[in-house]
């Protein structure tokens, strides 16, 4: 009888327990922020349309994951456990390395140069920057372009052990061969392995470079324009652990992870001019007393730390996170597109906003196209026609093609992206696509001829563009 009084309470105590996160849910309140993702609605029963919402449970079992009472406490637990004892982690989206340091999962295929673009999605985007540059050389506005390495492409003896690399070049190495020749490609990767700090340019659990790194990518880009450093000669090595690491609280979210930030003791004077808020806004934009020249930064979240530095070297800056880049506002100066590396298909995703360039197609006699698995569409973006779609394989020959547009008596050279979100299809990607936006002067017209010329080969369409 006492034995069965013992399971009795046992399974009691078990229950219990089990049932504490739910009893407790409606005053323990989650953080999103904490875990840098959304977290799940509550769901409802009646959709925003009226009808019965046949997912509800499917709603409610996502909800109660991610809003259970002391869920995230019993997450740190779970990954504090997982990292110290098996080294591994149990976030899909964080990769515990070496000596505490976390990686973003959404690196690995670069690190380990697999799953990489394919040969005609580099041409792609080496096709698209050179557009660019020659669009703000035109407009007398000097371009750069750099690529923020992943952390472990700085710092890859870190990692885990059993992750090795395929020994095939990956993205960033393909792509910094083909710009290789390109007067505007600032190869920052070598400049941040070479940099002999004494201390780490990355945060040992963030995504991003520290302050030190930034400085070091900022010297970069200052020798590639060549202007000077600003500060120069200051005192480093003030350390604080103030940084809350983007990657610790995903892993750790119940705990102030803090990671090392460092400073200088320079005493920035540059200001910023209209609303601000904080470094991820949107739009940043600068001015400082004393110096000269205007910058446009085009940058993610890895120009956040970059940006003091920047911001302090020219007479007015713009720092812009808008995506596609708005080049149509170029007029002089200095231009500068910062992307990280696990991001660099991106650059054959979105056309940036300016006037498409005018060509000559005269002694070009292209083969008709007469199949229907075309794709062209329309809209009005900026005052200007924003011509985009798909072409089918037959118009493509060898790893580059040129894509342009004819309408009213005159031709347009395409940039070579497959702007996925506008044609419905996020999450795909195509080495097919093409866009452009037409100048402002152009004969408006939806019946268009598209030309794609590959080496000796072009083959045309004629089309009626959808809006």
């Amino acid at each position: 009888m006492k034995k069965n009084m013992l399971y009795t309470l046992y399974s009691a105590a078990f229950i219990g327990m089990c049932l504490v996160p739910s009893a407790l849910m409606p005053f323990a309140k989650a953080d999103s922020d904490k875990e840098k993702r959304n977290l799940a609605e509550a769901p409802k029963l009646i959709n925003e349309d009226g009808k019965l919402n046949f997912d509800y449970f499917e709603d409610f079992e996502n909800y109660f994951s991610d809003h259970f009472a002391f869920r995230q406490q019993l997450v740190t637990a779970d990954g504090r456990i997982k990292t110290a004892v098996f080294g591994t982690s149990p976030n899909k989206n964080v990769i515990a390395g070496k000596d505490g340091w976390l990686y973003y999962g959404e690196t690995l295929d670069d690190y380990l140069h697999i799953n990489t673009l394919s040969d005609r999605a580099i041409s792609n985007i080496s096709h698209n920057l050179d557009m660019i540059y020659d669009y703000c050389t035109e407009r007398n506005a000097q371009f750069i372009f750099t690529i923020a390495p992943n952390k472990n492409s700085v710092y890859p003896q870190y990692m885990p052990s059993h992750y090795v690399e395929s020994g095939r070049p990956g993205n960033y190495e393909r792509l910094a061969y083909a710009l290789s020749s390109r007067s505007y490609w600032v190869d920052m990767k070598e400049t941040l392995k070479n940099t002999n700090s004494g201390i780490p340019l990355y945060h040992k659990t963030d995504t991003h470079w520290n302050n030190m790194g930034a400085y070091a990518g900022h010297a970069c880009l200052m020798a590639a324009l060549n202007k000077s450093v600003c500060p120069a000669g200051t005192s480093w090595y003030t350390k604080t652990n103030d940084r809350l690491g983007d990657l610790a609280a995903m892993l750790y979210p119940a705990e102030d992870a803090k990671d090392t930030q460092v400073y200088n003791d320079y005493q920035f004077t540059y200001s910023y001019r209209g609303a601000f808020r904080r470094l991820d806004d949107m739009t940043i934009r600068t001015v400082c007393g004393g110096k000269e020249g205007t910058l446009k930064m085009f940058r993610d979240s890895y120009g956040e730390a970059i940006l003091p530095y920047m911001a302090e070297c020219f007479g007015s800056s713009e720092f812009s996170r808008f995506v596609p880049y708005e080049l149509y506002t170029v007029n002089g100066g200095s231009v500068i597109i910062e992307i990280v590396e696990r991001n660099l298909g991106d650059l054959q995703m979105y056309a940036p906003i300016m006037a498409a360039p005018e060509a000559d197609l005269n002694g070009i006699t292209p083969s008709q196209y007469v199949g229907e698995n075309i794709i062209v569409k329309t809209e009005i973006n900026g005052g200007m026609t924003h011509i985009f779609g798909e072409l089918p394989e037959e118009f493509f020959s060898g790893s580059f093609t040129d894509i342009y547009v004819s309408c009213g008596g005159r031709s347009f050279r395409a940039f070579n992206c497959f702007e996925a979100k506008l044609l419905d299809r996020e999450g795909e990607s195509s080495d097919r696509g093409f866009s452009l936006y037409l100048p402002a002067d152009a004969e408006q017209t939806d019946n268009i001829i598209i030309t794609a010329v590959s080496g000796d080969k072009a083959v045309s369409a004629q089309y009626a563009a959808k809006s």
